[in-house]
């Protein structure tokens, strides 16, 4: 962390906080600011981007994460469904903030309901605030957590607004991240 990385070769990025698709060349300069669900934040000249962690060999990173990831889903592999959405949405970030969504208290309403013998995933989260550009890819990256579940056929993230987020929302587990209490 906070070492500055050479790309090995050019990667797409997530640009902070507007959520634009970017290209990071091959030999651009970054600095690792926040490495967490699998997703890397980085400092770069023209500010924050995220890379994604298939991409992680472009900043040099080994994949024992991957290992260690694939090693808590062996241990959750036996729990319900249920517990298993919500343990995925907990790998899910803010890129510019170093608590998942769950305990940021950014997912209001999370079910698995059955829909003609398939179970289906609806989500309801906010960001904390409503302009924020990363909204649509903080989204898709639950929806793609949720997915890697084999029992759901479908996972819909619905982006709400109502009630507004407020710093009372996040939980004493993400308070203590943050040096709240």
């Amino acid at each position: 962390m906070n070492q500055e990385i050479t790309l090995a070769r050019e990667v797409e990025a997530i640009q902070i906080p507007s959520g634009d698709t970017i290209a990071l060349p091959a030999g651009t300069p970054v600095v690792i600011t926040q490495s967490l669900g699998g997703t890397y934040t980085v400092a770069t000249s023209a500010g924050l981007a995220r890379i994604s962690s298939q991409d992680a060999d472009a900043l040099g990173i080994d994949e024992e994460a991957n290992e260690e990831r694939a090693e808590e889903a062996a241990r959750m592999k036996d729990a319900p469904v249920e517990d298993r959405v919500w343990h995925q949405l907990k790998q899910v970030y803010d890129p510019e903030i170093p608590v998942d969504i769950v305990n940021l208290g950014l997912v209001y309403n999370c079910t698995v309901d059955d829909e003609d013998g398939k179970s289906v995933v609806n989500v309801k989260m906010t960001l904390t605030a409503p302009g924020c550009g990363m909204g649509p890819a903080i989204a898709a990256d639950a929806q793609a957590r949720i997915m890697t579940i084999d029992e759901i056929e479908d996972a819909r993230v619905e982006l709400v607004w109502d009630p507004p987020w407020n710093q009372d929302m996040i939980s004493e587990e993400g308070k203590m991240k943050l040096g709240m209490v």
